[in-house]
């Protein structure tokens, strides 16, 4: 297939009939050793060869404790709610709601396939395996006690608790200022997106055969979150840690990607023979607040349908342990409804909260499904579980087909979208009772000009030549916008008639180009020149590249400035041309304000001046990959000022910058008869800082190379430097 349109297609679910389940007498840890291997191949990442999946599931729960150690336990305790025992007061919050996904774990273990809950079973004996080999790495109130229950708890979902603190703070705000009721406002939000928003996110694009040398189709996978990977032994792992590893048990699943330090499966990207996927985050609006009334008469009972609806409570107790080391409990009361939890209450209302996550345990069943499909048409029908509740997917695979997703369990809602309001309901009628049909959200299959990209933002751009007709999709889908990072990305994708190399769009992707330079030097060396105080600056950055390239001199002063000239964000009323609908993918560009931007860069040369920073200073002597024995420049720049190359630093002592989040796990591959591909995990394959593998690939990173994967097992054997069973004696090769 050479192109094709937008496409909604309806794909129905079929599922194939579990293999009966292992004897379990059999399941013991001894038993398991033996039934799988780990070949570490260079820089660490250990190919798990198993028999079956709960000897697969055993080997990861294995190596990723070798990596993280405590840290691993840790993240399991969290996820049975028991961590304030050991750890403070300042785990209630967290042991409050895990408590709720744990019993719900305990509810639907049951429920998955058994092929799901072997990997669960299996990892979660890893980790024990590894634990009672190594108790000095422990404290000791860890255990090696966990089971598959907690292994899934790990991936069950509950209602946003963030999304609901965000909401009463409004209401209570609006409350307190004086403003109109909550329930009149227009919907519109006062206040700006967390910081996460626009830090986090991820790249991704894949190329059609038509676009490429070897007409094989190519996928990049780019998420940039949190660098966590040097996190403390002994600290509980955000969940955004990356963890590199290749799987294979023969004849029923073989895939390498990217797995979430302390989880089976997480949120999963990589490849398999056949196809491979990336994800990038969507940052759809899943949960709705419903503002009912209070009954006028009856405690605890709001009013629903001219009938009261009862308020169910439910009181749940904590144990923690206080300053002093002793235990207390905490006892908190909360309320729900058939429609879901109570987050707010007044004399005369009551706020409930809709979720569609709330509840949902199949995430990993659906991950594992998708690693071990064929075809598009089988990955298709595994989307449709829509388990994980968001995230847009891009698909390639030997068939020659690309594909973009927009994934998300988005409400149906009965009524007029309300932004950070809540909608009143009167009856059961007014509350959305279904999820938006898998077919009504974007699929972009195989379009015209043989690309599909996406850099977090709505799915309008995806593609230039196939624009998204908002008449077919749902109301709540994120409004169009498509800011500089995906603009840039965009350019990238679609620039040159030249054919695709695996190791072009290698280059590609690390482009260490800055959009917003582009966009706005002239006009700021225009200003400046009126000013010759600002001549030297000017100088600098009419001779600077527009790059945040390491060997590149001008972009310090130019980052500096921007935080003067731009401060709440790039998409500031300062530009002259504000971002167009239009004109997507040039807009915005020059300075609506000269005077300002000249007294901004005055500004910026000051800091400067007091940080001891010359003007033309480097970009790679501030900016660094800062890890272990690795103090390296590196190219990058935060997605604000428009770079594909995504970092964001952290001030260290001396006054430069070190790299802290973006880019972490890069996989470029291309699907031939066999897969050809490349990966660097920025911060490492380890938490150990005694390991070779702590900072292997820092220093990789930091020059902008990835390293090839082993894919075959021909190619392991010749790249493997060591080999063993779990707990037994490592071979290392001569």
């Amino acid at each position: 297939m050479t192109c094709c349109n937008l496409v909604f297609t309806f794909w129905s679910i079929v599922v194939a009939a579990p293999p009966a389940p292992r004897d379990t007498a059999a399941d013991t840890a001894a038993a398991l050793v033996q039934r799988v291997e780990i070949h570490r191949t260079e820089y660490g990442v250990p190919h798990i060869v198993a028999e079956d999946l709960k000897a697969m599931g055993f080997g990861l729960g294995y190596v990723q404790s070798e990596a993280y150690s405590a840290s691993i336990a840790v993240a399991m305790m969290a996820s049975r709610g028991v961590l304030a025992r050991h750890l403070g007061a300042e785990e209630l919050n967290a042991d409050f709601a895990a408590r709720e996904t744990h019993a719900r774990a305990v509810e639907t273990f049951h429920r998955l396939n058994v092929r799901t809950q072997q990997v669960y079973l299996g990892f979660a004996e890893g980790v024990n395996h590894y634990i009672r080999l190594h108790p000095d790495e422990y404290p000791p109130w860890v255990e090696p006690d966990f089971t598959g229950v907690d292994a899934l708890a790990r991936d069950v979902q509950g209602w946003s608790r963030g999304d609901a603190a965000r909401f009463v703070a409004r209401l209570r705000a609006a409350e307190e200022g004086g403003g109109a009721d909550e329930g009149d406002r227009d919907g519109s939000a006062p206040y700006e997106d967390p910081d996460h928003f626009l830090l986090d996110g991820s790249n991704a694009w894949a190329f059609h055969g038509s676009r490429t040398e070897s007409g094989r189709t190519i996928l990049l996978r780019n998420p940039h979150l949190r660098w966590d990977g040097d996190h403390d032994l002994l600290e509980r792992p955000s969940g955004l840690t990356y963890f590199e590893a290749h799987v294979r048990v023969p004849g029923v699943i073989d895939f390498y990607g990217d797995f979430r330090i302390g989880t089976a499966f997480g949120i999963i990207g990589g490849f398999n023979t056949s196809l491979g996927w990336a994800t990038t985050n969507n940052y759809p609006v899943l949960s709705q607040v419903y503002r009912l009334a209070a009954h006028p008469t009856l405690a605890d009972h709001a009013e629903l349908d001219g009938r009261p609806l009862p308020l169910a409570r439910h009181d749940a107790t904590v144990d923690y342990r206080t300053a002093d080391g002793g235990i207390e409990v905490e006892t908190r009361t909360s309320w729900r409804t058939p429609h879901g939890p109570v987050i707010h209450r007044t004399d005369d209302h009551v706020y409930v909260l809709k979720d569609p996550r709330d509840a949902e345990f199949r995430r990993g069943e659906q991950f594992l499904r998708m690693m071990m499909a064929s075809s598009l048409d089988e990955w298709l029908e595994v989307m449709r579980m829509r388990a994980h509740p968001t995230s847009n997917f891009t698909y390639a695979d030997r068939e020659g087909n690309i594909a973009h997703y927009y994934n998300a369990r988005l409400p149906r809602l009965p009524h007029p979208v309300t932004g950070d309001s809540a909608a009143h309901a009167a009856s059961a009628a007014d509350i959305w009772s279904e999820v938006v049909p898998w077919e009504e959200l974007p699929l972009y299959l195989n379009p015209p000009g043989g690309y599909v990209q996406q850099a977090n933002d709505p799915p309008d751009y995806t593609n230039l030549n196939v624009p998204l007709n908002r008449d077919t999709v749902p109301p709540n889908l994120p409004e169009p916008r498509l800011r500089l990072r995906s603009q840039l990305s965009l350019d990238l994708a679609t620039a040159g008639d030249e054919r695709l190399s695996l190791e072009g769009v290698m280059r590609m992707k690390h482009s260490p180009r800055m959009l917003m330079a582009e966009r706005t030097v002239d006009d700021l060396v225009a200003a400046a020149g009126e000013d010759a105080d600002l001549a030297e600056a000017a100088a600098v950055l009419a001779a600077w590249d527009r790059t945040a390239a390491a060997a590149s001199h001008g972009g310090v002063l130019f980052e500096r400035w921007a935080g003067e000239y731009f401060g709440g964000g790039p998409d500031s009323l300062r530009w002259r041309e504000r971002w167009d609908p239009e004109r997507p993918a040039e807009t915005p560009s020059g300075l609506g304000d000269p005077a300002a931007a000249r007294e901004a860069l005055r500004a910026a040369v000051t800091s400067l001046a007091d940080d001891g920073i010359a003007l033309d200073v480097a970009w790679g002597d501030v900016h660094r990959v800062v890890r272990g024995d690795v103090d390296l420049p590196v190219s990058g720049c935060p997605s604000t000022l428009g770079c594909f190359r995504t970092l964001s630093f952290e001030t260290l002592a001396d006054g430069r910058r070190a790299a802290n989040r973006g880019d972490a796990w890069v996989l470029l591959v291309e699907f031939g008869d066999v897969p050809s591909a490349y990966t660097v995990l920025s911060y490492g394959q380890t938490a150990r800082t005694e390991s070779p593998h702590f900072a292997d690939q820092a220093a990789m990173f930091a020059r902008g190379e990835m390293k090839r994967v082993a894919w075959t097992p021909e190619d392991i054997g010749r790249a493997t430097i060591s080999r063993y069973r779990p707990g037994e004696e490592v071979r290392r090769r001569e």
